[in-house]
């Protein structure tokens, strides 16, 4: 099997609906799996260094990239943008083992203190005083 058949199939698309400036953009950042806000900072700067290098990559992104749309409805790729939702939520929704460290330690400390004041002679003394 050769590497070429072994790769899954990924398009360059321009993604419209995430799109500011025509999508190249949020096309950019879908397929080479970067966060949409650092491609577009990237852009920004590129434009800022290289104006009219720049504007002519743009604008030949924009006329030669095809655009794609989840507006026109499509079940098997609605389905999939769900799945991939429903897992991005589950990842976030997962509390990491470190913080799940520092929550029982927190409440093993108040737990402590609670129990300390309890035992003390200072919380019959309240109760006395609550009593009266």
């Amino acid at each position: 099997m050769t590497t070429f058949a072994g790769t899954t199939e990924r398009r360059l698309y321009r993604d419209a609906d995430r799109a500011v400036l025509g999508g190249v953009c949020a096309g950019l950042a879908r397929y080479l799996g970067f966060n949409l806000k650092v491609t577009r900072f990237l852009a920004v700067i590129a434009f800022l260094c290289a104006m009219p290098f720049a504007i002519a990559g743009y604008l030949a992104a924009v006329f030669l990239i095809p655009s794609s749309s989840s507006r026109i409805y499509d079940a098997a790729a609605d389905d999939e943008r769900r799945k991939e939702t429903l897992r991005e939520e589950i990842r976030r929704a997962k509390p990491t083992v470190d913080e799940v460290r520092r929550r029982y330690e927190s409440m093993d400390e108040r737990l402590a203190k609670i129990e300390k004041y309890v035992t003390s002679s200072r919380y019959e003394l309240d109760e006395k005083f609550r009593r009266l």
